[in-house]
């Protein structure tokens, strides 16, 4: 009833005022929100590769070079050498570069050096990696001119002392060489592990020890004429200790050692020692080539002998004939 009533009004209304007036209201200011359209669906950025804004382009990926060092490790590696271990006993390796390493080895390799031959050099005296091959050249030319060693021989010679290789001709090697023949010693090719000794540092010193211990120079320098290897032995762990022996306990005779200066290459414990004591327990005295030198059957078979038929006291004349080295 009261909608009825209301429509009625509404109608009384509309014929009373026909074309009733519509508020005007002033527009707001013209903004542009697209995104507010209704009409328009909002515009995210996108996710593929196709932007409106442009990136900056990436850079091109370059290549992962080894560098020298690593190329220095994978070339030794090649040829068995094991780089970290050439490292702690020779550091200079790191500064070398990898052309001249590889020159060496490769002129090494010329010369008849299996790779095996070349590990075990390098093993001994690494410094030859570092070596030039301008430096290296040089020592083969003198190895085979001037200390007279036979083309044949020369891979013995540095196989057996490869720190040739490591030492200067000019500062090292050749004055070595004139030293050696100054004294005596022609057949230098014979005592090659010598030429790589400082005349300074270790050949005069110890001629200067025998001069001290009683030896003139010229007797002096005739033991080391006649046992080069005499130039290898340490003094303060070889020289000494045999010689205050040698006078001390055996209560021997100078002129002995300047005729077999060989007795210094025996082991004072495990040779002169016993055999000395077993002699002075039977009451005889060999000469020192028959005391050394014998075989250890040999020299007892000798010592038995030498008692039963009563040996001589040394200071008779018959000391040294019945127990001649020759007869042994």
């Amino acid at each position: 009833m009261q909608e009825t009533i209301s429509i009625s009004n509404n109608k009384a209304l509309s014929s009373t005022f026909p074309n009733p007036p519509k508020p005007h209201f002033p527009l707001p200011p013209h903004h542009d929100f697209p995104s507010l359209s209704p009409h328009k669906t909002p515009k995210f950025p996108s996710l593929s590769s196709k932007t409106n804004t442009p990136l900056p382009p990436k850079p091109s990926p370059t290549p992962d070079l080894p560098s020298d060092f690593h190329r220095k490790i994978l070339y030794l590696d090649s040829i068995g050498i094991d780089f970290l271990s050439v490292i702690n006993s020779h550091p200079q390796i790191i500064s070398t570069p990898l052309a001249d390493l590889k020159s060496t080895v490769d002129f090494i390799s010329s010369v008849g050096f299996t790779t095996l031959e070349f590990q075990r050099l390098v093993g001994m005296c690494p410094e030859i990696l570092t070596s030039k091959l301008a430096d290296i050249v040089p020592i083969f030319t003198f190895l085979i001119r001037e200390a007279k060693i036979n083309g044949s021989d020369l891979k013995r010679v540095i196989n057996k002392r490869p720190r040739l290789l490591a030492c200067s001709v000019k500062n090292r090697l050749r004055p070595t060489l004139y030293f050696l023949q100054t004294i005596g010693i022609a057949e230098v090719n014979k005592h090659t592990n010598l030429l790589t000794s400082s005349v300074e540092e270790k050949l005069i010193p110890r001629i200067e020890y025998f001069e001290r211990i009683g030896f003139s120079r010229r007797e002096s320098t005739a033991m080391f004429r006649r046992f080069p290897q005499l130039f290898c032995y340490s003094i303060e762990s070889n020289f000494e200790p045999k010689f205050d022996y040698f006078v001390v306990e055996m209560g021997r005779d100078l002129k002995e050692l300047q005729e077999f200066p060989q007795y210094f290459s025996f082991s004072l414990e495990n040779r002169i020692k016993p055999r000395h004591q077993s002699c002075v327990e039977k009451g005889v005295c060999f000469p020192l080539p028959v005391l050394l030198k014998t075989k250890d059957a040999q020299f007892y078979d000798r010592l038995e002998v030498c008692c039963n038929s009563s040996m001589p006291v040394k200071a008779s004349p018959l000391w040294c004939t019945n127990c001649d080295i020759n007869s042994i």
